[in-house]
């Protein structure tokens, strides 16, 4: 038997089989086989076609129930996991009415920033434990503004993933996690903020009905099956953004635990049990997969947009023929680069840097010495050095840090990377084998299992590594050091 996890990303749909019984991988993929477009109309803008995700997940669920050679109906369960804060919006018959305005889609920021002004930081703050920002609250505030006639005919908002499920379920429902994300869930009353939506002028029965995490949240119908080859009623038994969700994957589940993803950006996502912060802007804070009215359990998110991004420009540049190659031109140059300095913030407006655009700089060049190894241990550097500074931030919110999970995917593969990080923040990073789709598929199965047998159980079939903090750790506060005076001249 198996459950079924998809991972609904804004490049690909990632799809996953695991045993029902062992929690152990089966198979995973993704589709399309190139990246799914994402139309840019104008400049800051980011929409895809929500029925773009739709029909490359019905051809991949096909395609993995083919591959794996397993009887469909053998599959138990659904777990969903998607890009956040997106907006997809639909009319009465549950048709989408626009393309979706997806996370990275920076037009409302002006409405965020007026509604934080507006509304003030000691009311947002204790209900949200977030500024309104660039969310889906503010871009559904947008369509308002700008569509007004598409807006008369909106039925319902929903996050990416709530349109999937509605897709296989014919149901319109969303979760307090997933309203949590686009600033529309309210931890002092423990309900939807219908106050901001009074404020922005919005319905407030635009809210779909509220489903929990762990627990059905509807069926597949006859047509979806037949789309997508799935057994006809199995239910969805959970969803969640990309982050909580990857999160859940590393099985970080409980306060003092941190994820993190050294991907394209990098993301720490760390847990704790509290519901008041001092920081709303520089971080953000989300209802985590587990999160209960009894059990408050948050996860407090920082996202360094200059990530993997430069490792994967300076590949091009240096023409090398894969990352194994620059980290081992990076291993023969010494802790510090000798002097040279990168800030590697070149992806857009920085949110840890309090919404600062400084740019990707090399400070402390040395034509008669630096050569591409340098640039290439600079570069690991000034993105773990970001990843430190970030940690700083957290540490300031009162966050304690007991336990650090990464996959073993993207940056995390680099030692000259690992070592930085742990050897700065003093603690050890446990590597795990898994996936966003594996996770999802897994939570599927949690319905009769505590999370507790969960997370020890995980624990034991994921983890293929640990690096420790190196015992001279000196020199790599030096640069760090270095590094932070580099910055503060941006």
């Amino acid at each position: 038997m198996y459950y079924i996890g998809y991972d609904i990303g804004s490049s690909s749909i990632k799809v996953a089989l695991v045993n029902a019984k062992n929690n152990q991988e089966v198979a995973v993929l993704s589709e399309p086989k190139n990246e799914m477009s994402i139309k840019a109309v104008q400049s800051g803008w980011a929409e895809q076609d929500p029925e773009m995700w739709w029909k490359h997940l019905c051809v991949a669920t096909k395609r993995i129930i083919s591959n794996a050679k397993i009887d469909s109906k053998e599959i138990l369960a659904i777990g969903i996991s998607y890009q956040m804060h997106g907006l997809v919006v639909v009319d009465k018959d549950k048709r989408s009415l626009r393309d979706a305005i997806i996370w990275c889609d920076s037009r409302a920021v002006s409405i965020g920033e007026k509604a934080a002004s507006d509304v003030g930081e000691t009311k947002y703050g204790i209900h949200l434990l977030n500024a309104p920002g660039n969310f889906t609250a503010s871009k559904l505030k947008w369509v308002k503004e700008n569509e007004p006639e598409l807006y008369d005919k909106i039925d319902h908002y929903m996050l990416p993933g709530d349109f999937i499920a509605s897709k296989l379920t014919d149901e319109v429902v969303t979760s307090k996690n997933g309203l949590s994300e686009g600033m529309l869930w309210d931890y002092k009353e423990n309900k939807v903020a219908d106050w901001l939506l009074t404020y922005y002028g919005i319905d407030t029965s635009l809210t779909p009905a509220l489903v929990d995490n762990f627990q059905d949240q509807g069926c597949v119908t006859n047509e979806a099956a037949a789309l997508t080859g799935l057994p006809k009623g199995i239910p969805i038994r959970y969803r969640a953004g990309d982050q909580p969700n990857n999160a859940f994957a590393l099985n970080i589940l409980n306060p003092g635990e941190v994820a993190a993803t050294g991907g394209t950006s990098g993301v720490l996502f760390a847990v704790s049990d509290k519901v008041n912060f001092k920081e709303y802007s520089r971080v953000n804070h989300f209802a985590h997969v587990n999160y209960t009215e009894s059990k408050p359990v948050v996860g407090t998110l920082l996202c360094v947009n200059g990530a993997g991004i430069q490792y994967s420009w300076l590949k091009r540049i240096t023409q090398a023929e894969n990352f194994n190659e620059m980290n081992e031109w990076a291993s023969k140059i010494p802790i510090g680069s000798e002097g040279l300095i990168n800030l590697p913030f070149g992806n857009g407006v920085e949110r840890m840097l309090n919404n600062k655009t400084p740019g990707a700089h090399l400070s402390n060049l040395n034509l008669n010495i630096h050569e591409k190894g340098h640039l290439c241990r600079a570069a690991l550097e000034g993105i773990a050095f970001s990843f430190t500074y970030g940690m700083e931030i957290m540490q300031q919110d009162s966050l304690t840090i007991k336990i650090i999970r990464a996959g073993n995917d993207n940056l995390f593969r680099s030692s000259i990377f690992s070592s930085t990080v742990s050897s700065l923040i003093g603690q050890p990073i446990q590597i795990y084998n898994t996936t966003g789709a594996i996770g999802a598929a897994r939570a599927a199965g949690i319905e009769n299992n505590s999370i507790e047998d969960y997370s020890q159980s995980i624990a034991m079939i994921d983890q293929v590594a640990e690096v420790v903090p190196e015992k001279n750790k000196s020199l790599y506060f030096e640069a760090y050091q270095n590094w932070k005076e580099q910055l503060k001249k941006h």
